[in-house]
């Protein structure tokens, strides 16, 4: 009976860290960005010519019913802000006319999870990596030298 039950918990056990390492599955219809900088040199596109650091964790929650997204910076002292008035799919699908205030996130919207880049009044510039990238750098380890997507 071991034998049966055995490689199928194998099995669900890498799904589950699979699908927590990618984000593909979140909390109370939240996404995360998580961000990387480059530290001891500069950004050319994407690449870094120094070392990839982790950077800023921003988290969105989508409250559909409200029609707006809070959001914030994990473990930053600050509190969280929110955009009003969203259209609002899900938790990765939104978007928000931007905010009159200077803004302390880096989009106006997502598209299946992630942020969108292509309008002229973007907030603030970013280079992101997918979680498990952003894990390895948090580590200490080696994660490359290129971003994943970025508002460049």
């Amino acid at each position: 009976m071991l034998r049966t039950w055995l490689p199928i918990l194998a099995l669900a056990g890498a799904a589950g860290v699979t699908a927590w390492a990618t984000d593909f599955v979140t909390l109370q219809g939240e996404s995360t960005v998580y961000t990387v900088d480059c530290r001891q040199g500069q950004w050319q596109g994407n690449r870094c010519t120094g070392s990839l650091v982790p950077g800023h964790r921003y988290r969105f929650r989508a409250l559909k019913v409200h029609r707006e997204v809070l959001y914030w910076i994990v473990a930053f002292p600050e509190p969280s802000s929110r955009y009003v008035d969203c259209t609002i799919e899900d938790g990765r699908n939104w978007t928000c006319p931007p905010n009159r205030q200077p803004s302390k996130t880096i989009t106006f919207g997502m598209s299946r999870g992630e942020p969108v880049t292509d309008r002229s009044d973007s907030p603030l510039p970013f280079h992101a990596v997918h979680k498990l990238r952003w894990l390895l750098l948090k580590a200490g380890l080696p994660a490359g030298k290129t971003a994943d997507s970025s508002d460049a």
